[in-house]
């Protein structure tokens, strides 16, 4: 008897660092399809590629749901209003800071994340942290601020962009969480309410944004078998890198899911190194991946402590989720 907690463990182990890797390999495989593709090839229309890969999501929620893997599941209309539009202000709002900042204001706005992300679930899920965890998130900060901020020159307009991009997604990313927990939704049925109403707005904006930041028109592009193979793969990886971003963010937390995925920019630096020259990579690069690996080890540590863990305190999840047997499972998630 005494074994199946241990066995419990262990297959949870298992199954958090298999969705983990599958999250890596999909965003990181993603990322270098699609740098293939707008440095190789100038397919530039980013809005409309995103737009292309929620289709392609909504197509395999589909078949998933004939085949009979998605069972009917109900989220109210208002909650699907307000996730799109977080989600598709994230979507936009990246863009849009990526093209009015410098690269190195870019990467410090992304890491403000972490701290927004952090703020929200102290703010709405009365989540504690612990010295150390705190400690090990800012050295992740340094180590990733280390390795990616390089000018760092800030104007008007691209500030208001990057506040929007940032705040948009760290609350796209707590509502992941927070619809899969309230509503008992499965990674896939909750991709199966949200997919096709980002695929169908962003393919209506889209075009407009795209021509709007690029000068250029989509149905202009001069498409070639090349470029629509890219194109295919960027959006078939992007089914993966969807589907593994709701079952990590449902099994872990929103701040767990930031912190852990700045490994995927090391990764991303590194494969760049590899891929496309060695240019940029220098001392200071690779101090900051150190620091940075060595934060994320520290957090993996203190934050799955019993005592050092982000903890959630008990009246109020009785309050908030009526009880529901999965509050007490969040805990072990946390």
């Amino acid at each position: 008897m005494k074994m199946a907690p241990a066995s419990k463990a262990d297959k949870k182990a298992a199954v958090d660092a298999a969705a983990w890797m599958f999250n890596v390999v999909t965003s990181v495989g993603i990322i270098i399809v699609n740098k293939a593709l707008m440095a190789t090839y100038g397919f530039s229309f980013a809005t409309t590629l995103t737009g292309l890969h929620f289709a392609t999501t909504t197509l395999m929620t589909v078949v998933l749901r004939w085949l009979g893997y998605i069972q009917s599941s109900h989220l109210p209309l208002p909650e699907l209003l307000k996730f799109v539009l977080f989600a598709n202000f994230s979507i936009v709002g990246m863009n849009v800071s990526l093209m009015w900042n410098s690269v190195g204001f870019y990467q410090i706005a992304k890491l403000t994340m972490i701290p927004v992300s952090c703020l929200l679930e102290v703010v709405f899920d009365k989540i504690r942290y612990s010295r150390d965890t705190k400690l090990s998130i800012t050295i992740v900060l340094l180590g990733v601020a280390v390795c990616t901020v390089t000018d760092v020159s800030v104007n008007a307009r691209g500030f208001i962009a990057a506040l929007i991009a940032v705040w948009s997604t760290s609350l796209q990313q707590y509502y992941v969480h927070f619809l899969q927990r309230k509503y008992s939704l499965s990674s896939f049925n909750l991709l199966g309410h949200t997919a096709p109403a980002q695929a169908a707005s962003l393919l209506l904006l889209g075009p407009f944004l795209d021509y709007w930041l690029t000068n250029k028109r989509v149905d202009a592009f001069d498409y070639n078998i090349a470029s629509l193979v890219f194109i295919t793969l960027s959006c078939t990886i992007a089914v993966g890198t969807n589907l593994s971003q709701f079952i990590c963010i449902g099994r872990f937390t929103a701040v767990s899911f930031q912190v852990l995925g700045h490994m995927k920019t090391i990764l991303v630096l590194i494969l760049g190194f590899i891929f496309f020259g060695k240019e940029g990579l220098n001392l200071q690069v690779v101090i900051g991946m150190v620091i940075a690996v060595i934060g994320m080890v520290w957090y993996g540590n203190a934050s799955s402590k019993p005592g050092g863990k982000e903890r959630r305190s008990s009246s109020s999840k009785q309050l908030k989720h009526g009880g529901l047997s999965e509050s007490s499972e969040l805990d072990e998630k946390v």
